[in-house]
């Protein structure tokens, strides 16, 4: 995949990211959600943190953004601004890191992995505050693939708990997110 279709993937898959969050009403962000020990607004935290992980290493950095405490918006939208402004850059994009894999670049870490936690936590934060629990297909099969590809390296701490038992008729979605260790 090139720098181009990276950013255009990432793109749209933080559009859809942002929808769910703008969604979240004044009293949701302390609602629990799937990840345990976690509520709708440490799911947004998370995702805010972590888009730094590639960069660091990379030598490039996020501006400052709100405290996800204080505005959980602001600190999306200018992080997911921030990664976009980077993704657009080809130069940017390509910077190669010795990833937790071995060698990487910016673009190939987020056109995978930071695509894949954008979807699996849109599911997250829309369970958490009731909006719309439904992954498209596309991005279904998206995480699908990046779930496959990781196999039980994706049972790293921190990143998805054991694997929950689904009923045998399941659909896609739910077969997924119980792979992931999410109840659906």
């Amino acid at each position: 995949m090139n720098t181009t279709d990276t950013a255009a993937r990432y793109r749209r898959l933080a559009e859809t990211f942002s929808r769910t969050v703008e969604k979240v009403p004044a009293d949701g962000w302390e609602n629990p959600s799937p990840c345990e020990g976690w509520t709708a607004r440490d799911v947004v935290r998370h995702v805010v943190e972590t888009q730094s992980y590639p960069l660091t290493p990379a030598g490039l950095k996020l501006p400052a953004v709100p405290e996800v405490d204080v505005d959980p918006v602001g600190a999306w939208t200018q992080t997911r601004d921030a990664v976009l402004a980077i993704l657009d850059d080809p130069e940017l994009a390509s910077r190669e890191y010795e990833g937790q894999l071995g060698r990487t670049s910016v673009a190939a870490t987020f056109g995978t992995f930071f695509c894949f936690d954008l979807v699996v936590h849109r599911w997250d934060l829309a369970r958490a505050t009731g909006s719309d629990e439904e992954i498209p297909a596309d991005d279904l099969a998206l995480a699908r693939g990046f779930a496959d590809q990781a196999g039980e390296q994706i049972r790293t701490p921190g990143v998805c708990g054991p694997a929950v038992e689904v009923a045998a008729g399941a659909n896609e979605q739910t077969r997924l997110l119980g792979w992931l260790g999410r109840r659906a």
